[in-house]
């Protein structure tokens, strides 16, 4: 008998998908300006501000602690 590693990850349930409608409505807590969504990173990136927003299980977190700065 051979133990076989347990893959939650594969077994769990992907977080839902941002509505991208929601990107029309949401523009960046720093400059007002516009966001990209990087659908690779999951992220609502402000260019201008040179920050990424992470969106975790669809829900978008606009909070400056929790954004990620661009590298140049």
């Amino acid at each position: 008998m051979t133990d076989t590693p347990d893959t939650p990850e594969a077994d769990a349930p992907r977080p839902p998908a941002f509505d991208r409608r929601m990107l029309e409505a949401l523009v960046c807590p720093v400059t007002r300006g516009p966001l990209a969504w990087d659908a690779e990173r999951q992220e609502l990136v402000s260019k201008a501000a040179g920050y990424a927003f992470p969106v975790r299980q669809g829900i978008p977190i606009m909070l400056l602690d929790e954004a990620r700065q661009l590298e140049d």
